[in-house]
């Protein structure tokens, strides 16, 4: 009988000594995160990538700023994280405002324009769902027109709004506000439960996947 006791408790204590290096399960895949239809790759340097993709139109992800310049303060420093925001392409729709994202990251115009094109929208209820619309409010910033019109044209941004909407497509995400990790793993806010919950999530997986 004592060796089989004994026998059980090795036996035990060899399981947990595995389940120590498996993903802990404070959160719960399928149900605060899910995985990505694609694996996506981002920058491709060898640290944990985190995509949050979202729209201009979107009242959640307007809210949601705040919270995410706090929280991208709350990790530098550390150099493992790389932040990016991507503008969501789910269809021809959201195709004028993510050109304007990257013209505006092109010409060095991000700091001054993202938040004012979220307020055009959020708070002066402009539509800028045309390009029109969009080159005639930013030239109202003091943004030169015709740059940024031939920037909006141009093959560079182009290409970035293309990889946007295959990027949107692979991730297998359904609504914005949403946060991809390390290209394999999505959360959002009905996922997560709330804007807390999700930003714990985020860092959840940041700590818990491997580049």
């Amino acid at each position: 009988m004592n060796k089989l006791i004994k026998a059980f408790l090795v036996l035990t204590l060899s399981l947990t000594s595995i389940g120590v290096t498996a993903l802990p399960l404070a959160y719960v895949e399928g149900e605060h995160y899910k995985l990505t239809t694609q694996r996506l790759a981002v920058s491709g340097e060898g640290t944990t990538d985190v995509v949050e993709l979202f729209m201009y139109t979107c009242p959640h992800c307007y809210h949601l700023e705040p919270e995410v310049e706090d929280w991208q303060k709350s990790i530098e420093g550390e150099g493992k994280v790389n932040f990016v925001q991507v503008p969501a392409v789910f269809g021809p729709n959201q195709i004028p405002l993510a050109t304007a994202f990257y013209a505006a990251e092109a010409l060095g115009l991000s700091e001054k324009l993202h938040p004012l094109l979220f307020d055009a929208i959020h708070e002066d209820g402009m539509n800028l769902s045309s390009q029109k619309a969009i080159l005639d409010y930013v030239a109202q910033q003091d943004v030169d027109r015709a740059s940024f019109e031939k920037m909006m044209g141009s093959f560079g941004v182009k290409a970035k709004v293309k990889k946007a909407a295959a990027l949107t497509n692979m991730s297998g995400i359904s609504g914005v506000p949403s946060f991809v990790v390390n290209g394999r793993y999505h959360t959002s806010g009905p996922m997560a439960g709330s804007i807390e919950a999700m930003f714990e999530i985020v860092d959840f997986l940041v700590d818990h996947s491997q580049p």
